[in-house]
């Protein structure tokens, strides 16, 4: 069993899901965001409903690189091991490509990339070290195609962290690390608040217990939820552009 489990993004939307459901059963956690107020609120809430657990938070801006591998050790020597570590942390603004809008877009390159490149390293030297471990990533549906509009950027993030995670478990293949990668459909959560257009999407304690019940599965990759989802990227790999761009 994975005993100690360390979540970014966990103030909030799927991480703070997540950190529920594992809480529930009966994991440690070591959860990390910007927002340590939320961070407090939701520890008091774990250690009132499942006082067995050990819960520890730390302040953390992902694209503070050094500030990554600082949290990452220091939950690491605090809990003895970091079991399970899920890269969950990121944002999902954007803007059309060639509008004006290049700070944005590259906001969003750098949280949802470079500074996932940043926790996979810091996590990858701690699992190395250690000689066992499961790291897992988030991606999402969209990094199946390139996505117009709005989800141009964020999509070739996701796409990027895909790619990063499957490199990473290939150059693990044959050790006792496991490296998972998730593509989940539509959540509900404030990412996505005022979102209009949301096929099939679950709401956030559903998803994230899908989420849960995934990663314990210790998958190379799965679609969460699995239905619709597995579906929706079969067509989405192997439709014509044309058609996946109206369906975005």
């Amino acid at each position: 069993m994975r005993k100690n489990i360390l979540i970014t993004g966990a103030s909030s939307g799927l991480g703070e899901g997540m950190a529920r459901e594992f809480a529930a059963r009966g994991r440690n956690l070591a959860l990390c965001a910007r927002r340590t107020d939320r961070l407090e609120t939701l520890r008091a809430e774990l250690l009132s409903k499942h006082p067995g657990i050990q819960v520890s938070i730390r302040a953390l801006d992902v694209n503070d690189h050094a500030q990554v591998f600082q949290v990452f050790d220091a939950f690491a020597q605090e809990l003895g091991s970091l079991d399970r570590v899920i890269i969950n942390a990121g944002v999902g603004v954007g803007k059309r490509i060639g509008t004006g809008h290049f700070a944005l877009n590259a906001q969003t390159a750098q949280t949802n990339f470079v500074a996932a490149v940043a926790q996979c390293e810091a996590a990858v030297g701690i699992l190395r070290k250690q000689g066992h471990g499961h790291l897992v990533t988030i991606s999402s549906m969209s990094a199946m195609r390139g996505l117009p509009r709005h989800l141009t950027v964020y999509a070739a993030t996701k796409a990027g962290l895909a790619t990063l995670t499957e490199g990473i478990r290939a150059e693990l293949l044959g050790t006792p690390i496991r490296v998972t990668t998730l593509y989940p459909g539509y959540i509900h959560t404030e990412l996505n608040a005022g979102a209009k257009n949301l096929p099939f999407a679950v709401d956030s304690a559903t998803g994230s217990r899908a989420l849960a019940k995934a990663i314990e599965k210790e998958p190379k990759t799965a679609y969460v939820p699995g239905w619709p989802w597995g579906v929706v990227g079969f067509l989405l790999r192997n439709l014509p552009l044309k058609l996946v761009a109206r369906m975005s």
